[in-house]
C-alpha cells in the first residue's frame, strides 16, 4: 500500500477546509504539528487556537483525519524507549541547543513515543517549571507514562540542585495525576545524566 505521507496528508486537509496547499491555515498546521502522528493526534482546541480556524472547520480537520486513520499506512512507527540510553539516542540533538530547553515526552502504555514537546526555554527553576504546563499536553494525549529533559549548554550534565528538586515536584504530581515521570535526563555534549539512575526517581 503506498504510504501516506505529509504531502497526501496536506491534499487531504486542503480538500477538506477548502483551502489552497499554500494558505495560512494549512502552512500554520504542518508548521504545528511537524509529524504525521502529531497531526492523528490533534484535538478540536488546539485547531482552534490557530488563527482563522473556527468550530466548523476544526470539526471538518478532524472528521477528515479520523478517516485518514483507518488507512493502516498512516500509522508510523513510533520510537520505543527501554532504557535511559534509548532516550537519550532520541533526544541528542539538545545538546547542540545554545539555550536551556525543557522538553517532555508523552509515553504510551507500550513504552512508545507519543510527542514530543518543548515546555519551556530558559535556565531550569523550580518556580518556573510548573508541572501545569508539563502534565496539561500529558493529560490531553492520554499518555500513561512521560519522561523529562533538559539540556545544559555548558556541556556538562550534572545535576544541579534545582534539577533535583524540579525531578521530585513533578514525580509527586505525576503519582497524583496517574501518569508515572519515568525519568529526567540532563544532557550534555555526548553524554548525558539520568535522574532515575542517580536515585532520585
Amino acid at each position: 500500500m503506498k504510504t501516506f505521507d505529509k504531502l497526501t496528508f496536506k491534499q487531504l486537509l486542503s480538500t477538506t477546509i477548502r483551502e489552497k496547499d499554500d494558505s495560512y491555515i494549512v502552512s500554520e498546521i504542518f508548521n504545528r504539528f511537524l509529524t504525521i502522528q502529531e497531526l492523528l493526534d490533534v484535538t478540536e482546541e488546539e485547531l482552534l487556537s490557530i488563527k482563522g480556524i473556527g468550530k466548523v472547520k476544526a470539526q471538518q480537520i478532524i472528521a477528515a483525519l479520523k478517516l485518514a486513520r483507518l488507512n493502516p499506512s498512516t500509522a508510523e512507527e513510533r520510537f520505543t524507549i527501554r532504557s535511559p540510553q534509548d532516550a537519550y539516542d532520541y533526544l541528542k540533538d539538545m545538546q547542540y541547543l545554545n539555550r536551556e530547553e525543557f522538553v517532555c515526552l508523552g509515553l504510551n502504555t507500550k513504552n512508545e513515543i507519543i510527542f514530543r514537546e518543548t515546555i519551556f526555554t530558559g535556565s531550569l527553576n523550580a518556580s518556573i517549571v510548573h508541572p501545569r504546563e508539563t502534565f496539561l499536553p500529558l493529560i490531553k494525549r492520554c499518555c500513561a507514562s512521560a519522561i523529562v529533559a533538559h539540556n545544559h549548554p555548558s556541556g556538562q550534565p550534572q545535576p544541579s540542585r534545582e534539577d533535583i528538586e524540579v525531578t521530585k515536584r513533578l514525580a509527586e504530581v505525576g503519582k497524583i495525576v496517574g501518569i508515572e515521570v519515568l525519568d529526567h535526563l540532563i544532557i550534555g555534549a555526548e553524554k548525558y545524566i539520568s535522574l532515575k539512575e542517580k536515585g532520585y526517581l
